[in-house]
This record gives structure tokens, C-alpha cells and sequence, in this order.
């Protein structure tokens, strides 16, 4: 019998775990919703309009999987669509968008600092911009802000 068979977690209580794989699945929400209201603004800004097929094929999503969060973009008061056109952003999905924006931008302006690619920051940052924390982020800022 090996010793990795004989391992036995320790398990944290059952609430705390619970609370932690429930803050999990609730960056990967936000995450999610994230990327869409960017692309849309990037649609918009590039198009005029966004509309659902070109943000699946963006996304590299089914058209209907587009269409579930469009939905509920839409419930969380952040985007608005007319019939035979696009979607469009309200002030509240404008407003994330930008905020998203501006940590990709302040992330990939601080890995080409330190010497990463740019076509591996714009990559590396898609991810890190939605779970870098405030501290972070505002650690960034300052190096950013030294070097200038």
C-alpha cells in the first residue's frame, strides 16, 4: 500500500467549506458575466451594435449559450436588446465594462514591465483581471506609475 493511499485530509467544517466553494462558483459567475459585458462594449465601440451570434462566436459559445447569459444580463440590469437588432449596454454595464477594461490594461501594462510578451500578457491577463484583488491591483498601479 502506498502512502499517498494512506493520506487523509484534513477537512475544514462543513459550512466553511461549504462558504468556500460557494465564493468559488461566485467568481466564475462574475467572471463569466465579465466577459461579456466587455466584449459587448468592444462590440459597440468596433460595430455600433453586438449582437448575440457575434458574441457566441467570439466567446466560442453556442448561439443559445450566448443567448442564456444575454438573458440574464439582462435581469441583472446590465445590458438591454430590441427586436432585430443588438444588444447594448445600460450605464451599469458600461460602467463594468470600463472598470474591466482598465484592470486588463493596468495587468498587461504590468507583465510587459516585467518582461512578459505582449501577446502573453493580453493573454495571461484575460484570466487575471477578474481575480486580482484591489491590493494587487493597486500594487500594480504604483510599480506602473515608478517606472513612468
Amino acid at each position: 500500500m502506498s502512502q499517498a493511499s494512506n493520506f487523509r485530509p484534513e477537512m475544514p467544517a462543513e459550512p466553511t467549506q461549504a462558504q468556500r466553494f460557494g465564493q468559488a462558483r461566485a467568481a466564475r459567475s462574475a467572471t463569466l458575466m465579465e466577459d461579456y459585458v466587455e466584449l459587448i462594449a468592444d462590440l459597440i465601440a468596433a460595430h455600433g451594435e453586438a449582437r448575440a451570434t457575434e458574441v457566441a462566436k467570439r466567446l466560442g459559445v453556442a448561439h443559445p449559450t450566448a443567448l442564456k447569459c444575454i438573458a440574464r444580463l439582462k435581469r441583472e440590469g446590465l445590458v438591454t436588446s430590441r427586436p432585430y437588432r443588438g444588444v447594448f449596454l445600460t450605464d451599469a454595464g458600461a460602467a463594468l465594462a470600463e472598470k474591466v477594461r482598465a484592470r486588463h490594461r493596468l495587468i498587461v501594462d504590468t507583465l510587459c514591465a516585467i518582461g512578459v510578451p505582449r501577446e502573453a500578457a493580453e493573454a495571461d491577463a484575460e484570466g487575471m483581471e477578474h481575480h486580482a484583488s484591489e491590493a494587487t491591483l493597486a500594487a500594480f498601479a504604483r510599480f506602473i506609475a515608478a517606472k513612468g
